[in-house]
């Protein structure tokens, strides 16, 4: 399974941890803007992305707002609702067909007793995470829409996949100021 390649790159973990969360890993498909999570739902499921691209999003005076990305190997979670139980404003949703690896999250937190390297393991993931959620809060701070826009070609491959609203609110941007800053860097 390539998930485990990923995990290993990560951190590796024991081989009866390792059999302990396959048996918790389920692969799901979602079709072209599918919705993975309904706003205002329970996170109860730690979402790695297989292939194709997900996003988070919520609804703000009528707008729908792009909060986050996931590609390939990315974790794609709605944490404030996965750690306290509580419902999120938050949804997630494909944006292109996708498939992720599914993972039930009570049933991945019992194993942390009983396999600390799978604690260890998504320890590191969540806290890479939250690093990315930092820097991303920082670059809306400090850093132009065009910084950010260049940024976020770095990080993909499937720019052309996102639908330009999708970006531009991802951006903290209008559409049109989006179509300048594309065309000023062609």
């Amino acid at each position: 399974m390539e998930l485990l390649s990923f995990f290993d790159s990560v951190y590796k973990i024991t081989p009866r941890a390792r059999e302990s969360l396959s048996s918790l890993i389920t692969e799901k498909e979602y079709s072209k803007i599918e919705i993975i999570q309904q706003i205002g739902s329970r996170c109860r499921t730690v979402y790695i992305v297989k292939r194709g691209i997900a996003r988070i999003f919520y609804h703000k005076d009528g707008l729908d707002i792009t909060e986050h990305f996931a590609f390939s190997n990315d974790l794609i979670v709605r944490a404030e609702s996965l750690f306290t139980g509580e419902p999120t404003p938050k949804g997630i949703q494909a944006i292109e067909n996708t498939t992720v690896y599914a993972i039930d999250a009570v049933s991945l937190f019992a194993l942390y007793d009983q396999h600390h390297d799978i604690e260890r393991l998504f320890r590191l993931l969540f806290e890479r995470e939250h690093v990315n959620s930092i820097k991303r809060l920082e670059s809306l701070q400090f850093q132009s829409a065009k910084d950010r826009y260049l940024d976020l070609l770095k990080n993909t491959d499937y720019i052309q996949k996102i639908p330009l609203k999708h970006i531009a609110s991802y951006l903290g941007i209008t559409q049109v100021s989006l179509s300048r800053i594309r065309s000023e860097i062609r």
